[in-house]
């Protein structure tokens, strides 16, 4: 399956190099723009860039080329997703746990994308091969709602609405001991120096910050809280707990000690954007899983899960914070 190429060129309002100003105004990696200049799909002034250090100036016409994308079709993809919503230009999907979601030299399963692919759904080429279509990620354990771009133009919408923080994103989990209070965390995270597995709390790290909000405790001490990203690092959430002294149930990465659990209990219930293309505002819940909804519903009153609501989400971290 082939997805045509995409031409676009804009006017540069900043003097700097190529990578940098065009990584900028894609919102993609410094990576993923050197193999565009590589493979000569950039230009600067109608004339081929060839080097990712070319300088432009004020006023430069940049134009680029997001190439055909070549998708095969993977084999033995053995699961389904459900999915919550489905445009030309986008889908949205609540991820199963134990699906990563896209493939990496390290992955040796099928992934979301094979899934994708083998549905034969249309997918965007700007973030690379293996990451056609992935505008965010999702733990492999980790459940619930993703965007999905199927266009060069939805993608940079919706990457340029992550940026400025007007797509929004809301997880429940259950940790294995009661926060203080609901609190926010800023810190850097980055690569741990001893378990290149996992990330943490690092200096120079990338600027990540998280709001957690206190929902209820059971009779085991167990407590259900609600997470609201502002930027999406890797395993931020899991980090960010931990240096609370806080792990989520099943989170052995990260410190978790107690009852064996069957994944690692954390679910991106509610995503919120606009849509790309026409502009207007979307919400989505995703539900729960068997395995997370039982366990809440053997600790909490059945009552609790009316909290979930996207609407009750919004609202009880716009009183918290």
């Amino acid at each position: 399956m082939k997805e045509e190429a995409s031409k676009n060129r804009f006017i540069t309002n900043e003097p700097g190099r190529i990578d940098k100003i065009l990584a900028s105004h894609l919102n993609a990696s410094r990576n993923q723009i050197e193999k565009l200049i590589e493979k000569g799909f950039v230009k600067v002034n109608d004339k081929d860039v060839t080097k990712t250090s070319h300088k432009v100036h004020i006023g430069d016409i940049i134009s680029y080329t997001l190439p055909q994308a070549e998708h095969k079709v993977a084999m033995n993809v053995d699961f389904n997703v459900e999915v919550l919503y489905e445009d030309e230009y986008l889908m949205v999907v609540n991820k199963p746990s134990g699906i990563v979601v896209h493939p990496a030299p390290s992955v040796k399963e099928p992934t979301l994308v094979d899934w994708l692919v083998q549905r034969g759904v249309s997918l965007s080429t700007i973030s690379g091969e293996e990451r056609h279509g992935i505008v965010h990620r999702i733990d492999k354990e980790t459940t619930g709602a993703l965007v999905i771009a199927k266009s060069n133009e939805a993608h940079e919408a919706l990457s340029r609405q992550l940026e400025d923080k007007s797509m929004g994103r809301y997880y429940i989990a259950l940790i294995d001991y009661p926060l203080k209070d609901s609190c926010e965390v800023e810190a850097p995270i980055g690569r741990s120096v001893h378990n290149r597995l996992k990330m943490g709390v690092v200096e120079g790290g990338k600027s990540a910050k998280s709001a957690f909000a206190k929902i209820a405790t059971s009779d085991h001490n167990i407590e259900l809280i609600a997470a609201k990203l502002y930027t999406g690092r890797t395993h931020q959430i899991r980090v960010h707990l931990a240096t609370l002294g806080r792990h989520i149930l099943g989170d052995t990465l990260y410190g978790y000690t107690g009852k064996e659990m069957p994944r690692v209990f954390l679910h991106a219930r509610s995503l919120y954007f606009t849509h790309p293309i026409s502009g207007q505002k979307m919400q989505f819940e995703a539900p729960l899983f068997d395995d997370m909804k039982d366990f809440i519903l053997k600790h909490f009153d059945e009552n609790i899960l009316e909290l979930f609501k996207s609407d009750n989400l919004q609202g009880i971290f716009s009183a918290t914070y």
